[in-house]
């Protein structure tokens, strides 16, 4: 993900909440760390002035994660949605049968992932394993405790 030139994919819903997220910071964040910024250079002598560095670091990471989101937005490649449902793609959401239980994933773009949401990149070891398969089929993935077996029960 160094290469600047890479498309970067995204689902539309990925995309949107990047969007959200680089208006927010625009539009109220920012604002309000220049101010808090502002009011703490007030305060005096800066070398002392814990609010004041405080405040600079607050700064720097809100400019920085939106000079981070413009770059990921300017690279997006949109997924499509239409995808055949015959195969899993990216975008894909996929019930498996691991170990006598079922589990639904949605196989997303790297800046999407998130395990909590049940939200797997494409490019990690079940996203890899899954792209290109279909119902009925088996993958293995070697994990810490050992190879786990996915039977792929349903693609949407």
């Amino acid at each position: 993900m160094n290469d600047l030139n890479q498309k970067i994919l995204l689902t539309k819903e990925g995309l949107t909440e990047l969007q959200t997220e680089l208006k927010n910071l625009e539009g109220f964040k920012l604002p309000q760390a220049i101010e808090r910024l502002a009011n703490a250079r007030e305060q005096g002598d800066l070398a002392e002035n814990s609010e004041y560095k405080s405040a600079r670091e607050d700064l720097m990471f809100i400019e920085g994660r939106v000079e981070e989101l413009k770059d990921i937005i300017n690279r997006a490649k949109v997924i499509s949605n239409r995808h055949s449902r015959k195969n899993i793609d990216i975008g894909c959401r996929v019930t498996l049968h691991i170990n006598g239980k079922k589990d639904v994933y949605t196989i997303v773009g790297e800046w999407e992932a998130d395990p909590k949401q049940r939200k797997i990149s494409h490019s990690s070891p079940l996203g890899k394993a899954l792209l290109g398969k279909k119902v009925g089929d088996r993958v293995e993935v070697a994990a810490p405790v050992g190879k786990i077996v996915y039977k792929i029960m349903q693609i949407e």
